[in-house]
Parts: C-alpha cells; sequence; structure tokens
C-alpha cells in the first residue's frame, strides 16, 4: 500500500479506537449521533483478529466522518484537523470502497462447498476487475467506488492527482499480491471439473494411459452427464470411485482439501457464543464438536432408547 493511502488508514483506525476503545467516549459519541440525527450511532472497532474488521470499520468511519471530527474536535484530539482536508477524505472514501469489495471477495470464498477451482475463478474475477478500476482511474473515472464518487460529487471536487496516484498504485499492488499469493493454475486439473469435454490429443499429461483410457471412457458416457449437473464435484467424484477408482482418487485427493479459513471462523464464532461469563467450564471440546459437526443428531431416537424415569 502506498504510503499516503497507509497514513490514512492508520490515522482512521486510531480515531476510530479513540472513541471505541473507551466505554465512556463510546456512550458520549452516540449521544452526540441521536442530537446530529445521524443513521447508525456507533463506530465499529478495528481488530486485527477480525477478518472483516477493516472495511466495515473505514465504511462506518467515511458514513460518519462530520460526527467523528464535532466529537474529535471537543476531545481536543490531535489529527481530528484532518476531517477538514477533502484529499485525506477522498482517500478513506477510496479505502473503505475497495475494502468493501476485498470483504465481498472474501465472504464469496468462504462456504462448505467451496473448492479450489470456485477460488480461482473468484480471484480470476477479482484480478480483472482489479485492471478495470486501474485503466478507470487513470482516466479520472471513480464511478466504481461510489463513496468516493458521492464525495467528490456532493462536494463539487475533481480527484486530486495525488490521489489517483496512490489508488492507481494500491490497486496495482494488489494485483500482484493476489497473483502471490494465488498463482495461476495449470491446467492439468481441467479434467475434474470438464470431464466430458476432454479430447483425445488434450488429455492432461499428468495422468498415465490407463487413467486416460479410463477418462476417455466416462466422457463418453452419457448416462453420467445429468448427474454431474446436479452434484458437486467432490460428491460426483466419489460415487464414481466403484467404476473409475484412480481417477476418483485422484480428483478426491485434489478438491477435498479445504481451499479457505472457513472452517477456523466457523469454529472461532461458535466458541465466542459458547465461552460467555455465564460458563466456568474450562474444556469447550464437548460443546463444541456438536456445534461444528455437520451429522444431525437423531434426539427423538435417542430419547426413545432411555428409559425417563426407571421403576423403583
Amino acid at each position: 500500500m502506498p504510503d499516503g493511502l497507509k497514513s490514512v488508514l492508520d490515522s482512521a483506525v486510531k480515531s476510530v479506537n479513540f472513541i471505541k476503545a473507551r466505554p465512556m467516549q463510546s456512550r458520549l459519541f452516540q449521544v452526540l449521533c441521536d442530537e446530529m440525527g445521524s443513521e447508525h450511532v456507533q463506530l465499529l472497532l478495528h481488530t486485527e483478529v477480525r477478518w472483516l474488521s477493516r472495511g466495515k470499520v473505514l465504511s462506518r468511519l467515511f458514513e460518519l466522518h462530520r460526527e467523528v471530527q464535532v466529537f474529535l474536535q471537543d476531545k481536543n484530539f490531535p489529527s481530528s484537523d484532518m476531517f477538514d482536508d477533502t484529499v485525506w477524505l477522498s482517500q478513506l472514501a477510496y479505502l473503505s470502497d475497495i475494502f468493501s469489495r476485498l470483504n465481498d471477495l472474501n465472504l464469496g470464498l468462504q462456504g462448505l462447498s467451496i473448492n479450489v477451482f470456485d477460488v480461482q475463478d473468484k480471484i480470476n474475477t477479482m484480478l480483472k476487475k482489479l485492471e478495470l478500476f486501474e485503466i478507470k482511474v487513470k482516466a479520472v473515472d471513480v464511478s466504481a467506488f461510489p463513496a468516493l464518487e458521492s464525495f467528490l460529487s456532493e462536494n463539487e471536487l475533481t480527484l486530486d492527482e495525488g490521489v489517483r496516484d496512490n489508488m492507481v498504485a494500491h490497486l496495482v499492488s494488489l494485483r500482484q499480491q493476489f497473483r502471490q499469493y494465488f498463482p495461476v493454475m495449470t491446467e492439468d486439473n481441467s479434467w475434474m471439473r470438464s470431464p466430458f469435454s476432454m479430447e483425445a490429443s488434450g488429455l492432461p499429461s499428468n495422468l498415465t494411459v490407463a487413467e486416460q483410457e479410463s477418462l476417455i471412457q466416462l466422457s463418453c458416457d452419457e448416462t453420467l452427464k445429468p448427474a454431474f449437473r446436479k452434484q458437486s464435484l467432490v460428491d460426483f467424484w466419489i460415487k464414481q470411485h466403484r467404476e473409475y477408482p484412480a481417477l476418483s482418487d485422484k480428483a478426491v485427493r485434489f478438491l477435498l482439501p479445504f481451499a479457505t479459513t472457513y472452517l477456523c471462523e466457523k469454529g472461532f464464532s461458535s466458541l465466542a457464543v459458547i465461552k460467555t461469563k455465564y460458563r466456568s467450564r474450562l474444556n469447550a471440546e464437548p460443546d463444541l464438536r456438536p456445534k461444528l459437526t455437520s451429522i444431525a443428531p437423531d434426539i427423538k431416537g435417542l430419547c426413545s432408547r432411555r428409559q425417563a424415569q426407571p421403576s423403583h
């Protein structure tokens, strides 16, 4: 991230945490927002642990920037004057927009049925969008960033050249970092998601001759096409284990490893709900296991096998 945007981000987080980290400050700020007729009356606390924190913090801060300015000036906060700086606010608006898009991408990558192909498709989509945004910003078109566009329009401003350069540099940096963490996949595994479009001349080289023959046989089996369209990739390949064991094993080993942090985040959220101040038990494993499992317990069946009131 360019130094200019990094400075704006750090200042924004510092301002928010100055208000939210102190209960009295937070209550006074809520009263101020009520008096000013704001739609929202609370800022969101920034923390490095929560993976959606930063985008939501910036969006709420930009929405309430006038209220925040009044509050910080009343408290003699040293950096309150930055909320009068249209260049600073323009960069804050851009950050709120771009982090909101990154949040949307992050949410799109979560879920139990997400596999590596889904992740790659969404990442490629984001990369092309970032390239489009870069082209538009260079042409001084900020329509892809609604908060920034609205701010410039309401204040009859044009995009500052320095802000534009920072935006372009940030978009380029984002694309480079995405490619670093999500390298381009080879076509050797494309047969797993498109087994019925394989031609003899285009069979993947990472398959043995026997596996290539099995793939040709599967691709010509018209009875499997309806099942392939209705089922997930993992379910489809698991069910082919009896007839095509080698292909099934190879596909499942590639698809089964979880592609995102969804399970970790689900466990974190579940633990936060379970471990309340009213629970003194240190070991949360017995409670956490039924919360995270995909197996639905047969409560009626379990109860029917128990005698509620034993005879004396």
